[in-house]
């Protein structure tokens, strides 16, 4: 059971792009397991109706419990056990308070699931973990926005394409709209995925977002390597999978650089 503690509150982060496929579940994936491995005690959030995540951490979404036909008033997603994964020091939560239907979705069926949803979310500053980590839907809707009002920080995963970097504004209008109405403290940091050196655009553009967005752009960039595609078919977080691998490197690169960023923050 999930208990409020004195704990130091953990620091939350949302990852969350209004596009899909640009490394969103892998990136909470690899963090995680990278976390949870140094010790640090994890919470994972799956809020993609997708599962992806789930999946990824030896849960079959489908079969994950189903939740009662109506919302009770005090919410459902923090009122049971998270499920513990095969990896030490990491526990997941499916986003299963909302309302599930014949295919196993989630579905927004009302202002009440986000309102207990969002209840829900509010509590993980009272638990013992020193990470959660939220891995939100491919859309900029109500679900990302409920996780944005919970999270410190945002981390919006992009591929330096030009349809992928239009997408960015946004995220951005959704921010700008969680600081004014709820998370006044919200901070983004962008996050190069699939990058290819080969060849000229992805430098150009990257060149173009650095410039724009200064330190807002995370140092690490994590390039096109075919092993990642491999590491999610079989399920595994690509520093287990292949942890020789360049992706693999990148990651851990990017899980110091998270570490030294919540570091700064809190001093």
């Amino acid at each position: 059971m999930l208990i409020p503690t004195k704990h130091r509150k953990p620091f939350v982060i949302a990852i969350a792009n209004g596009k899909g496929g640009v490394g969103k579940t892998t990136t909470a994936l690899a963090i995680g397991t990278i976390l949870a491995r140094r010790g640090l005690k994890i919470l994972v959030i799956d809020l993609d109706p997708q599962g992806n995540l789930t999946l990824s951490l030896g849960h079959k979404p489908h079969k994950m419990p189903v939740p009662p036909a109506k919302m009770p008033t005090d919410g459902t997603v923090f009122a049971g056990d998270t499920f513990l994964t095969k990896h030490v020091n990491l526990h997941l939560v499916f986003a299963r308070s909302l309302i599930v239907d014949k295919g196993f979705e989630i579905q927004v069926n009302t202002a009440d699931d986000l309102f207990f949803l969002g209840q829900d979310l509010s509590v993980i500053k009272t638990l013992s973990y020193d990470y959660v980590i939220i891995d939100c839907p491919p859309s900029m809707a109500a679900l990302t926005t409920v996780a944005l009002t919970a999270a410190d920080l945002t981390i919006i995963p992009t591929q330096c394409e030009y349809f992928a970097i239009q997408a960015i504004n946004t995220i951005f209008s959704y921010i700008r709209q969680v600081r004014g109405e709820n998370n006044p403290q919200l901070r983004f940091k962008l996050l190069i995925t699939m990058f290819d050196r080969r060849g000229k655009l992805h430098t150009q553009l990257y060149e173009r977002l650095k410039a724009h967005y200064n330190t807002a752009v995370f140092e690490t960039i994590i390039g096109f390597d075919s092993k990642l595609r491999a590491a999610q078919v079989a399920g595994q977080p690509i520093t287990i999978f292949a942890p020789k691998t360049r992706a693999a490197r990148q990651y851990r690169d990017l899980a110091k650089e998270i570490k030294a960023y919540v570091q700064e923050r809190r001093l």
